[in-house]
């Protein structure tokens, strides 16, 4: 009789923390399961501890040589006979009830592709730290774009065969590479009681921003050419200030760095300058007179004004460098104080904007620092922001990065560029950094500098 659930658990040098994992399993109150243990060419203890559960009846052991995260799923997966299948990264460990409460809600709703808890962060030693509720999947999220945890997500087996399983071409971000194809085909669903214990520590992959929020880039990218084929969109830069924009910042304006960055991206068929001033018209003309993507538009003086709103001038530019009958799929806007955004992120923010069907979709920094308010009597934090349990929605985030994309069906109907359901992408540190001070500026030099002597330390490696 085949299991109910596969349960497998990836491990690459967790000696420490593997027999827990392991124990967490075999503890379970649910026991139609089968544990299939893969060990990644650990160097470390692993192996040892991984033997003395080798003779057990529910467990398979393969030891490997390290094939990465992905072709090990992969190689699970094409192991596994349950019906269902979750992976407990080696490091985590489940709740006693995991398996049974999961696998009860796949079993309520034929349409479910996958279900996953809330879940606690503990610290190396196994301490709670925190208590982290997700949603409520099926009463307040209409938009789909926060995806689940890779590991401790169960799965109907079927279905991911069905997908074709996970894209080994991705070294990170199994998870939300999964959830980008699962909402496209299947129900997804939260059991709103915490499940696991995500262990946080030093080696923690999720804590290399950068590389998650770039493979997240090349997710979405691979998964919006194929739905949507070459999205296109109009790039508007406007400019009010003439003497930020024209700035010197290492070889080049500050404006020039938008530009540049636009001008790569793919997505992006014309960058347009909108300003008043025939400085910053004279100063791109001849700047970037070699790049057909870039044009200048004359901004009328009442429409640069502070109190008149933008879309004023994105009909006027829409008017000027199109016909109705070939306007783009998307309106991109950039404001100029971020120099460090590289294309490939300008060009995410148009695919997630139609990956997850927002309407308009803005570019963010979550605020991990505590906020507060002064309630007269004293000072206290927003949304009792230190207390131990910590709600999804409840989570802030600051505008970070300059950039707003909205689909331009949306803004034409409803003459907004934030419409309808607003979408987000996450910024990394670097592309957040805005100019707004001298010493903004004296720092971008500095971020500069540094990046130029890596860059040059590489080439000669």
């Amino acid at each position: 009789m085949s299991p109910l659930v596969t349960v497998y658990i990836t491990n690459y040098n967790y000696g420490a923390f593997i027999a827990q994992a392991i124990e967490s399993v075999l503890n379970q109150t649910l026991q139609n399961f089968e544990l299939i243990i893969i060990d990644d060419g650990s160097t470390d203890n692993s192996k040892e501890v991984i033997e003395r559960y080798e003779s057990h009846p529910k467990i398979d052991v393969i030891f490997q040589l390290n094939k990465g995260l992905n072709v090990t799923n992969n190689i699970a997966l094409r192991a596994a006979k349950g019906n269902y299948i979750v992976r407990l990264d080696a490091d985590d460990y489940f709740h006693p009830q995991a398996l049974e409460l999961l696998s009860e809600a796949l079993d309520a709703d034929k349409e479910l592709g996958l279900v996953f808890p809330d879940y606690y962060y503990v610290d190396e030693n196994g301490q709670i730290t925190e208590e982290f509720k997700r949603h409520d999947f099926s009463s307040d999220v209409s938009l789909l774009d926060q995806a689940a945890h890779g590991a401790c997500t169960m799965i109907r087996t079927e279905y991911l065969r069905k997908l074709g399983g996970y894209n080994e071409s991705f070294s990170c971000q199994d998870g939300y590479e999964l959830w980008v194809k699962f909402i496209a085909h299947y129900k997804v669903a939260n059991v709103s009681q915490p499940l696991f214990y995500y262990r946080r520590h030093s080696s923690n992959l999720t804590r290399n921003e950068s590389r998650i929020l770039s493979t997240r880039a090349k997710i979405n990218e691979v998964y919006s050419n194929d739905r949507f084929g070459s999205l296109r969109s109009v790039c508007v830069i406007p400019v009010r200030d003439e003497s930020m924009a024209l700035r010197k910042l290492g070889d080049y304006c500050i404006i020039d760095y938008r530009i540049m960055a636009a001008s790569t991206c793919s997505n992006i068929e014309k960058i347009i300058i909108s300003s008043p001033s025939s400085e910053v018209r004279n100063y791109v003309e001849l700047k970037h007179q070699e790049d057909t993507k870039v044009h200048f538009h004359l901004r009328k003086e009442e429409d640069a004004r502070l109190n008149v709103a933008l879309p004023h001038t994105i009909h006027a530019v829409l008017d000027s460098f199109y016909t109705r009958n070939d306007f783009p799929d998307a309106i991109t806007v950039l404001t100029i104080e971020f120099p460090f955004t590289e294309s490939y992120v300008i060009a995410d923010a148009i695919h997630t904007l139609f990956l997850f069907d927002s309407d308009s979709l803005i570019s963010v920094r979550q605020e991990g620092s505590m906020l507060f308010q002064h309630k007269g009597s004293g000072m206290q934090a927003i949304l009792n922001q230190d207390k131990v349990v910590k709600l999804e929605r409840e989570a802030l985030y600051k505008l970070a990065g300059g950039i707003t994309v909205v689909k331009t069906e949306n803004f034409l109907k409803h003459d907004k560029l934030l419409t309808g359901k607003i979408g987000h992408i996450m910024m990394d540190q670097l592309s957040s950094f805005g100019i707004f001070t001298d010493f903004d500026l004296q720092l971008a030099e500095w971020i500069l500098e540094k990046k130029k002597k890596n860059t040059a330390v590489q080439s000669t490696r």
